[in-house]
C-alpha cells in the first residue's frame, strides 16, 4: 500500500512537472511572435521608420551642400568701385545695375532649394511603406536643414572665390583715386532675422505643400503605407420593390 501510494505521488508530481513544462513551452511559443524584429514581420519594410527619418534628413543635408557649392559658382559677382574724394574720404558705389545681382543671386539660391524640395517630396512619396506625417515632417525638417547647410557652404565658397570687400584697404591714392572691386553676392535677401528665417523655411514649406498635394490625391486612407488599414466593406442592400396592388 505504501509503495502504491508513493508511486501515485510520483506520478502526480511528474504529471505536474510535465504540465508546467508544457505551459512554459506554450508561453514561449506565444511570446515568440511578439519578439520578432521589425523587419522579420511578414510584409514589413526592412528599414524602420526612425531610420527612414534619419536617411531623409541626411540625404537632404548632403544635397543642400551640393546645391550651395553649385550656387557659389553660378552666382554672378557684384562689380563696384572704391573712390577717393578730394576731401580724402573713401566712397563705395556699384557700377550700373550691378546691385541687382544681390536680388538675383538670392532668388537663384531659393529657387534651387525649392526645386530640391519638390523633387524630394516626390522621391520621399515613392517610399511607400513609410508614407505619412512622420516622413512629411522629416521632409520639411530636412529641407530647412538643406537650406541652412547650402547657405553656409555657398557663402564660404563665394568668399573663397571673390574674397571680402575691405573699403579701408582699397589701394586708392591721390594719384590713383579709383579702384574697381568685385564683391560676392548674398544667399539671403537681407540681413534681418526675419528675412533669414523666411529664406530657410520657404523651401521647406514648398516641399511640405507638394507632399500634401500628392497625399490628398490618394484614394486610400492609409496612403498605401505599412501597416495597411483594412477598409471595412458593407453589404449592398437592394431597395425594396413593392408589387402593384400590394
Amino acid at each position: 500500500m505504501s509503495l502504491s501510494g508513493e508511486e501515485q505521488r510520483a506520478q502526480m508530481s511528474l504529471s505536474g512537472e510535465e504540465q508546467r513544462a508544457q505551459m512554459s513551452l506554450s508561453g514561449e511559443e506565444q511570446s515568440a511572435p511578439a519578439g520578432l524584429a521589425y523587419a522579420d514581420i511578414p510584409g514589413a519594410p526592412r528599414v524602420s521608420r526612425g531610420r527612414a527619418v534619419l536617411i531623409v534628413i541626411a540625404a537632404l543635408a548632403v544635397a543642400g551642400a551640393v546645391l550651395g557649392a553649385l550656387w557659389a559658382f553660378l552666382a554672378p559677382g557684384v562689380h563696384g568701385v572704391v573712390a577717393l574724394t578730394r576731401s580724402g574720404e573713401r566712397v563705395h558705389a556699384y557700377l550700373g545695375g550691378e546691385s541687382d545681382h544681390f536680388f538675383t543671386s538670392a532668388f537663384m539660391f531659393v529657387g534651387l532649394l525649392v526645386v530640391l524640395g519638390v523633387v524630394a517630396a516626390v522621391a520621399v512619396w515613392q517610399w511607400t511603406p513609410h508614407r505619412g506625417p512622420v516622413l512629411a515632417a522629416a521632409l520639411a525638417a530636412g529641407c530647412a536643414l538643406a537650406t541652412a547647410v547650402g547657405a553656409g557652404v555657398g557663402t564660404a565658397l563665394a568668399y573663397w572665390r571673390f574674397g571680402s570687400l575691405d573699403i579701408a584697404a582699397a589701394p586708392v591714392t591721390p594719384e590713383h583715386r579709383v579702384h574697381y572691386v568685385v564683391q560676392a553676392a548674398s544667399v539671403f535677401f537681407g540681413h534681418t532675422s526675419l528675412q533669414i528665417a523666411g529664406t530657410i523655411l520657404f523651401p521647406a514649406a514648398m516641399a511640405a505643400m507638394a507632399y500634401a498635394l500628392i497625399a490628398v490625391s490618394t484614394a486610400r486612407d492609409d496612403l498605401g503605407a505599412w501597416p495597411p488599414v483594412q477598409t471595412p466593406t458593407y453589404p449592398v442592400i437592394p431597395p425594396a420593390v413593392s408589387t402593384p396592388g400590394a
